[in-house]
C-alpha cells in the first residue's frame, strides 16, 4: 500500500480540482443556465465564448487554467516535503492528467463536463513554461488560420506530445501527454464532424455575434 500511497493523493487532488467546473458554475448562477443545453453542449471556455460572449470565456478559461497550476503547485510542495523527486515529471503529467479527466468527467455533472483543453494549458504552465508557450503559441496561431478552436486544439496536443519527448521528460510522462492527445482528439470528433460538414461555428463568426449584441 505505502508504494501506491503517493499515486492515489496525486489522482484524487487532481481530479478533484477538476471537478471545479466554472463554465457551469457561471452559467448556472449568473445566467440561469445549463452551459451543458448551450451550443455544443460542452461545458467548458470554448462553448462558453460561443453561448454566453468571449468576456465570460475569458473568465471560464482563466480559472481553468488556474485549477491546474494550483494543483500542480501542491503536488510539487508535497514532493518536496514527502515524496522522492526522482518521478517529478512523472507525477506532476499524472496529476495534470487527473486534473483534465477531472474537468472532462466531473462526479456531480453524471461525468458529462468539458474537454480539457484549458486546464491543459494550465497544466504546461505549472510543469514547463516552455511547453506552455509553444503549445499556446500553436493553438493562438492555427485557431485563427483555420478559425476553429478544435483544430488549434489538435495542433496544441501534437506539439504537447513532441516537446515532451524533446525535453527530455521520460517515458512515463510521454505516455501520458500521448493518452491526453488521444483524449483530447477523442473529444474533438464531433468538432471535427461539424467542420467537414461546414456546420461548425468559426471563432470570427463567434465574436462578430458576441459584438452585436
Amino acid at each position: 500500500m505505502k508504494l501506491y500511497f503517493p499515486i492515489i493523493i496525486i489522482i484524487l487532488i487532481g481530479y478533484i480540482f477538476g471537478c471545479f467546473q466554472s463554465s457551469y458554475i457561471i452559467s448556472k448562477y449568473f445566467k440561469k443556465v445549463d452551459i451543458r443545453n448551450l451550443g455544443n453542449g460542452n461545458a467548458g471556455a470554448s462553448n462558453t465564448v460561443i453561448s454566453l460572449g468571449w468576456k465570460w470565456g475569458v473568465v471560464v478559461a482563466i480559472l481553468d487554467i488556474a485549477k491546474a497550476i494550483v494543483s500542480i503547485f501542491i503536488i510539487k510542495v508535497l514532493i518536496k516535503n514527502s515524496f522522492s523527486n526522482n518521478s517529478l515529471p512523472f507525477y506532476l503529467y499524472l496529476n495534470g492528467l487527473s486534473v483534465i479527466l477531472g474537468h472532462n468527467y466531473p462526479f456531480y455533472m453524471s461525468f458529462k463536463g468539458g474537454k480539457g483543453t484549458a486546464s491543459l494549458i494550465g497544466m504546461l504552465i505549472a510543469i514547463d513554461y516552455r511547453i506552455a508557450i509553444i503549445g499556446i503559441l500553436s493553438i493562438i496561431l492555427i485557431t485563427i488560420i483555420t478559425d476553429y478552436i478544435a483544430l488549434g486544439t489538435i495542433g496544441l496536443v501534437i506539439l504537447v506530445i513532441i516537446s515532451t519527448a524533446l525535453f527530455g521528460y521520460g517515458t512515463n510522462a510521454m505516455l501520458i501527454a500521448i493518452l491526453i492527445g488521444l483524449l483530447s482528439v477523442y473529444n474533438h470528433l464531433p468538432n471535427i464532424n461539424r467542420i467537414l460538414k461546414k456546420e461548425e461555428i468559426g471563432l470570427r463568426k463567434t465574436l462578430k455575434k458576441d459584438r452585436a449584441l
